[in-house]
């Protein structure tokens, strides 16, 4: 069993979905979360006037459950967040609904820090591939004291832990592993899954799958269908979208589709859905490599 943490939440005005504040025990790290609508109430928090880093998120039109994300960082968060809530100005933008600012309890983030860390959090977010960005430029992180980069590394591990909590899951990365996942470097326990399969025996398909801290992720080289055969349904814009970004690419012989890279699901029915190019029942229709026990009967298991 793994070191636990302990992760205070505290809603600003009692409400689930407005402002809210977040912290780690021992960690100088500070997050604070608002939709849109309480943009002003943020810019009057101290937190808002500090060095830090800002994430704006927002949904996208194409693809289901898909998120848009820009990242950024400022002397002074609240006023760079005040630029983006103008749309059709200098630095406006119009997808975001929700502000996830990050700064530090002790004020000890300089300009350097946060540049160093919006380019770490640019990259973390590109490797997960799990939003659209909207930022223009990828630029490298500048050089910091050894002393500061190991600083910043840690801040941005805390971050990675805090953020899911908070439904922020652009910074996780999916596992390269197909069976174990390797313990962090603050001691959390590695995460155990077996191999999961979908076969389309008639059209020689073959995909496995991962469960990792309660997502389902499909892994790299595993086959999908080439085209949509299920009729209208929610999941046929999902294929849509994989194909569009170059998540499902074209393989030799030319009879499937490929998943270029490890990609995390919202559950085993999308990524069955994505596998076989129609509705399917994840927790019945994904089996154990080994074993032949679905899913579904794996939990169950796991559970009893």
């Amino acid at each position: 069993m793994g070191i636990g943490r302990q992760i205070r939440i505290y809603l600003v005005d009692s409400t689930p979905g407005g402002l809210l504040t977040a912290e780690i025990m021992n960690w100088t790290g500070h997050v604070v979360a608002a939709p849109r609508s309480d943009l002003s109430a943020l810019q009057k928090r101290d937190e808002a006037g500090r060095t830090g880093v800002y994430v704006l998120l927002g949904d996208a039109p194409n693809a289901l459950g898909s998120t848009m994300a820009y990242i950024g960082e400022g002397d002074d968060v609240g006023e760079r967040l005040a630029q983006h809530a103008k749309p059709g100005e200098q630095g406006g933008k119009d997808f975001w609904d929700r502000a996830i600012v990050l700064t530090s309890k002790d004020a000890n983030l300089t300009k350097a820090h946060a540049r160093y860390l919006e380019c770490r959090f640019i990259d973390i977010a590109k490797s997960a591939g799990r939003s659209e960005l909207q930022n223009l430029t990828f630029p490298q992180p500048p050089p910091l004291p050894e002393a500061d980069v190991s600083d910043m590394e840690y801040f941005i591990a805390q971050a990675q832990i805090i953020l899911p909590v908070l439904g922020v899951n652009i910074f996780r990365v999916a596992a390269r592993t197909g069976r174990t996942v390797a313990p962090d470097a603050v001691g959390s326990a590695p995460t155990h899954s077996p191999v999961f399969i979908l076969q389309l025996a008639r059209e020689g398909i073959t995909a496995r799958a991962i469960e990792v801290d309660g997502e389902f992720t499909v892994l790299k080289d595993s086959q999908a269908r080439p085209k949509w055969t299920g009729g209208e349904h929610s999941y046929k814009g999902l294929h849509a979208w994989l194909v569009d970004e170059g998540v499902l690419a074209p393989a030799l012989p030319g009879r499937w589709l490929r998943f270029t890279r490890d990609f995390v699901f919202s559950s085993p029915s999308a990524a069955g859905a994505a596998v076989t190019g129609r509705q399917t029942n994840g927790r019945t229709d994904w089996k154990m490599e080994k074993t032949g026990l679905s899913f579904g009967e794996w939990q169950a298991r796991g559970s009893s």
